[in-house]
C-alpha cells in the first residue's frame, strides 16, 4: 500500500474517534443569540473560519507588497 494512502486513513479514523468521543451537544451564546450544536462541529467549524481568516489575511499582506513594489 502506498504511505499516502495509510497516513491518509489514519487521519481519518482519528477524526472519527474525535467526533464519536465529542457528540455532546453545547449552548453557545452571544448577545440575544443562541445556538445548539456538538462540540465537534462547533470546533471543525472554529477551525474553518481560522483557516479563512489567516487565507485572507495572508492574501491581503501579499496584494500590499505587491502595491509597494509597484510605486
Amino acid at each position: 500500500m502506498n504511505t499516502r494512502w495509510i497516513i491518509m486513513l489514519v487521519i481519518i479514523g482519528f477524526i472519527a474517534m474525535f467526533i464519536i468521543q465529542n457528540t455532546v451537544v453545547v449552548k453557545i451564546q452571544f448577545l440575544f443569540w443562541a445556538i445548539e450544536m456538538s462540540r465537534a462541529l462547533l470546533i471543525f467549524m472554529l477551525l474553518a473560519i481560522g483557516v479563512i481568516i489567516g487565507w485572507l489575511l495572508h492574501e491581503l499582506m501579499i496584494h500590499k507588497k505587491s502595491m509597494a513594489r509597484q510605486k
